[in-house]
C-alpha cells in the first residue's frame, strides 16, 4: 500500500510550484479514500471481481472491454460528427490515470443521437490491440447521452512527434489524488486525427464496475506523442491497462 503524504504538505508544495512557474492554479483535494482496485499486486484486473460485489461483471460479463481488434467486417456505419469546443483546463490525478474533465457544450453526433463529452483520460500501454499489437498509449473520450448510454471514442497513441495539445496537460501534472484547475483552456478536437475512420463494437467500461452496453468507437488512425511525453506519463503510471477480454462472438465493424 502506498501511503499518501500529509494533505497540507502536498497543497503547500503544489502551490509553491504553481507560483514559481508563473501560472495561477486553484488546487483542490480529491476524496482521500483509497481506491480498492488497481493494476498490480492483489488488486490487479484478474482479482477485481473479488474486491467488491459491485465488480462481479468484470468476471461474469460476456461483452467486456478492451479487445484485440481483428477479423473486421466493413459495413455502412455512420460517420462520427465531432463538435468539441475549448473548455477550462481541469486535470485530475485520480490514482488510476490522468483525467481531464470537460464542461457541458461539447459532443458527438452518432446515429441521430447526441452524446456529451464528459472527460478524457489516458492508459499505457494501449488497452485495445490491433491484430495483437499494442500501442504506446491510448486516450479515451467518454461521452454520455440523455438516456445515460455511454459512447467512448478511443485514440491509439504511437511514439513520434511531440503532441502540442498533450504538452499543455503535461506541463504541470497533479500529484496523486489531486486536481488542478488552471486559467488556460484545452480543446479536445486538437487530439483527433484527420482521418476519422473507426472500428466499432459493443463492450464495457475497462475499469470497475466493468458495466456493459458501452458503444466503442476506436479510431483507426493513431495519433502521436513524443518519447519524452510517453515517459512522463509512465513516471506516474507505468502500466494502467486492463488485458484484452474474450470477444465471445461479438462482431467488429469498420467505418472507412
Amino acid at each position: 500500500m502506498t501511503l499518501l503524504p500529509n494533505r497540507s504538505k502536498v497543497l503547500t508544495i503544489l502551490l509553491t510550484s504553481c507560483f514559481a512557474s508563473g501560472v495561477a492554479y486553484a488546487v483542490k483535494p480529491i476524496d482521500a479514500k483509497a481506491q480498492e482496485w488497481g493494476y498490480g499486486g492483489a488488486v490487479n484486473p484478474t482479482r477485481w471481481e473479488e474486491l467488491s460485489s459491485k465488480y462481479s461483471t468484470c468476471e461474469t460479463g460476456n461483452a467486456q472491454s478492451p479487445i484485440n481488434i481483428q477479423q473486421v467486417a466493413e459495413t455502412n456505419l455512420p460517420r462520427i460528427n465531432f463538435d468539441y469546443q475549448p473548455t477550462p483546463l481541469e486535470v485530475v490525478n485520480n490514482g488510476h490515470t490522468i483525467k481531464v474533465n470537460y464542461e457541458p457544450g461539447s459532443s458527438i453526433q452518432l446515429n441521430g443521437q447526441q452524446y456529451e463529452l464528459k472527460q478524457f483520460h489516458f492508459h499505457t500501454p494501449s488497452e485495445h490491440r490491433i491484430e495483437g499489437t499494442a500501442s504506446a498509449m491510448e486516450m479515451h473520450f467518454v461521452h454520455k447521452n440523455q438516456a445515460g448510454d455511454i459512447a467512448v471514442v478511443a485514440a491509439l497513441m504511437k511514439e513520434g512527434n511531440s503532441n502540442p495539445a498533450l504538452e499543455k496537460i503535461w506541463e504541470d501534472l497533479p500529484a496523486e489524488r489531486e486536481k488542478k484547475k488552471s486559467d488556460t483552456s484545452i480543446d479536445a478536437s486538437r487530439f483527433l486525427p484527420q482521418d476519422r475512420a473507426y472500428y466499432n463494437y459493443t463492450g464495457s467500461l475497462t475499469s470497475p464496475p466493468c458495466s456493459e452496453g458501452v458503444n466503442w468507437l476506436v479510431l483507426e488512425t493513431p495519433i502521436e506523442a513524443s518519447q519524452e511525453q510517453i515517459e512522463k506519463f509512465m513516471e506516474l503510471y507505468s502500466v494502467n491497462a486492463r488485458p484484452v477480454q474474450p470477444l465471445n462472438g461479438r462482431q467488429i465493424q469498420l467505418k472507412e
